[in-house]
């Protein structure tokens, strides 16, 4: 894993994400050596959502101010139903977001985060899936959905929902230059 220690990841959330979205892939990837950077619209602390209620907060690491794709070699985008509703009325998260497209990087979207890459105009063609509540929305959008575990997709990485994790991991560490090992399991 002596590759992935100059990787650097950008996790972008704000207040009411899925916790388990955001903490499982940081802790997977900072284990591997893995440097990475939770990125929220200001900085301070951003609240987690478990099971319908608010849950731990987590030091924002760097502002969309002070943030380029061009710092990271990927970006996942966690979900939860408030997270990526607030994120994508964010000009400066969408953007950030489209730059990742643009200079072809590794995106990573599980569960309701695949509604940024709507207002990021990025699903259009691509075979991805998403928690299954907004399949319409990314069809709509001219996404192929389809219901598996894990799909990548010109380098669209996305899954479904919290159980999906450690295919999303694994599958993300393995774009990032990682091979399977004990890492990956939850």
């Amino acid at each position: 894993m002596e590759n992935l220690k100059n990787k650097k990841v950008a996790i972008l959330a704000t207040d009411g994400f899925e916790q388990s979205e955001l903490t499982s892939p940081l802790e997977k990837l900072k284990e591997l050596g893995v440097k990475v950077d939770i990125v929220a619209p200001k900085l301070g602390k951003i609240k987690g959502w478990i099971d319908g209620d608010w849950a731990d907060s987590f030091e924002v690491d760097k502002s969309l101010d002070d943030v380029s794709a061009m710092d990271y070699d990927a970006l996942v985008l966690p979900g939860g139903t408030l997270n990526p509703d607030k994120l994508r009325a964010n000009e400066k998260a969408i953007n950030f977001i489209k730059a990742f497209f643009d200079e072809k990087k590794t995106v990573a979207a599980i569960c309701h985060g695949p509604q940024l890459l709507i207002n990021a105009e990025v699903v259009e063609n691509r075979k991805l899936t998403s928690f299954h509540s907004i399949k319409m929305d990314l069809t709509n959008a001219g996404a192929k959905w389809v219901d598996q575990e894990v799909v990548e997709d010109q380098g669209l990485i996305t899954s479904r929902t919290p159980e999906d994790l450690p295919a999303f991991n694994k599958r993300l560490i393995e774009v990032l230059g990682g091979s399977d090992n004990e890492a990956f399991h939850q």
